[in-house]
């Protein structure tokens, strides 16, 4: 069990901000912002974050720095993930991790050529959010219990991780549950994804359905995504990935559709027939 965090003192970084939240999110102790003792990274309920030359993760020693330069970007954080053994679902589900692990390890020049992008983009990317939290972070040597940043800091870890372990469970129950239609358009036909009603009915019913589809190899042949509306007892329909050839305007004036997104892209329907939901797919199909 956990006593305490410490990490660098100085400025504050993204990897061992979001490290010290992630284990907040397993201990709720205060983080110490100082160089650790020999004392301290020989105590495992001493977790030492982005500091101190060691990844011992069976004494809660996580830094990164004594890597080989040559090494796969990896950061505090990656390492964190991985002692909580949820690293690789976190690089499935978070595409904002890898981002990280590079800025860390390679810096905002190898980052920005990475990413094809130019290196003064990543600048424009930041907000009052990234600047302020971090900046508070940094400038100040303890952060206890009850103080408004180390409580924002346990929300975002445990946040992350709820996050991560609940899509896992989520994407099982989606592999158990969801139908891969072939839907008739004319003298064409095309697959649409279908996740039925169940009960209890998940709070967000599409959550996780792109994943899947992504997992199965199918997010060249999926059109269009049907899900249990819940804020009704029918279903909402709306375009995988914005394909435009799913053009959800073509159903305003079906009796059982009372929504319609005058951009296209979404559409509800009171309709619960399997067979009825894949004729109003058709119809609002084009070539």
């Amino acid at each position: 069990m956990l006593q305490s965090i410490i990490t660098h003192p100085g400025g504050a970084h993204k990897d061992e901000f979001l490290a010290c939240a992630v284990l907040l999110s397993q201990a709720p102790v205060a983080i110490e912002r100082r160089n650790p003792t020999e004392a301290d990274l020989d105590d495992p309920t001493v977790a030492i974050v982005d500091i101190g030359g060691q990844h011992q993760p069976e004494k809660n020693n996580f830094d990164n720095h004594q890597f080989p330069r040559e090494m796969v970007p990896t950061c505090a954080l990656s390492l964190v993930l991985k002692h909580l053994e949820i690293y690789e679902d976190a690089r499935e589900f978070c595409s904002w991790l890898e981002v990280a692990e590079w800025f860390d390890c390679r810096g905002p020049q190898d980052t920005a050529d990475w990413l094809g992008i130019d290196p003064d983009t990543i600048s424009k990317l930041n907000s009052p959010l990234d600047i302020t939290i971090l900046r508070r972070f940094g400038g100040k040597t303890h952060h206890a219990p009850g103080e408004p940043l180390w409580e924002i800091m346990q929300m975002i870890g445990q946040d992350l991780v709820d996050h991560i372990t609940n899509l896992r469970a989520r994407l099982d129950f989606i592999a158990q549950q969801a139908e891969i239609w072939t839907v008739e358009s004319g003298t064409h036909t095309f697959k649409a994804l279908f996740m039925p009603r169940t009960d209890p009915l998940p709070e967000d019913p599409s959550n996780g359905l792109g994943y899947h589809i992504e997992r199965l190899g199918l997010e060249e042949e999926i059109f269009a995504l049907v899900y249990p509306d819940s804020r009704g007892s029918g279903y909402g329909m709306r375009r995988f990935k914005d394909n435009p050839r799913m053009e959800f305007t073509r159903l305003e004036n079906e009796a059982d559709v009372h929504f319609t997104h005058n951009r296209g892209f979404i559409a509800k329907t009171s309709a619960t027939d399997s067979e009825r939901i894949k004729t109003l797919l058709g119809k609002a199909f084009s070539c």
